[in-house]
């Protein structure tokens, strides 16, 4: 049977997280001097940046098909799955959201103060999008796992929660000249997570999943 438009749209979540592993992968070329086991992502795609011409470049998809794919989900998934799982996908949703026009409004400024009000709204949106992104994981999380029904679902949830969480923690304790590998974690759980959801609308949501 021939697939629903809607369904294979979901596959530009597939294409979302391979624009932003381009960008991240590649970038540091452009960046002379960057260290990525030190640096943030986000230095890639600063404000006088000198990688950000080639950041917007490559993650040109990353944002645009993202979002394409998250919304269809949200569409598709009306009246499907349960009540506790549509909730965590429609907060995942906003999350994405969050993160598109904020750090599209408040990019980061390299080389200048953290208390600069352009950085200070940066760090607000990264923790916006931090408790949305781990509250619709778990909520997602308890609507899988109730009654043993999508259960995949829930537990790619899980390793996204967990990949996110490793990733906060480690950024929190590992010395300065590290800071870049666990920061690398909690950024792509999010994107990977919205690439599964992408996988998950192009095969329709199957019960039991």
């Amino acid at each position: 049977m021939k697939k629903p438009l809607i369904n294979w749209l979901g596959l530009l979540g597939i294409i979302s997280l391979l624009s932003y592993s381009a960008a991240v992968l590649v970038t540091p070329l452009a960046y002379p001097g960057y260290n990525w086991m030190e640096q943030a992502v986000s230095d890639l795609s600063a404000t006088k940046a000198p990688s950000l011409m080639l950041w917007n470049q490559l993650a040109s998809l990353y944002n645009l098909c993202g979002l394409i794919s998250i919304m269809m989900v949200c569409v598709f998934i009306q009246k499907k799955l349960n009540k506790t799982i549509r909730l965590g996908i429609y907060l995942f949703a906003m999350m994405n959201w969050v993160s598109a026009v904020g750090y599209s409004i408040f990019p980061l400024i390299i080389n200048e103060s953290v208390w600069n009000f352009q950085n200070i709204m940066h760090i607000a949106v990264t923790g916006m999008v931090v408790l949305l992104s781990i509250s619709s994981l778990v909520i997602i999380m308890l609507g899988g796992y109730r009654n043993q029904q999508y259960v995949s679902l829930a537990a790619w949830a899980t390793v996204a929660l967990l990949i996110m969480v490793i990733g906060a923690i480690g950024t929190a304790i590992v010395p300065a000249e590290f800071f870049g590998i666990p920061e690398r974690f909690s950024v792509f759980s999010a994107t990977g997570f919205n690439a599964i959801l992408g996988i998950y609308l192009f095969m329709g949501f199957s019960e039991n999943t």
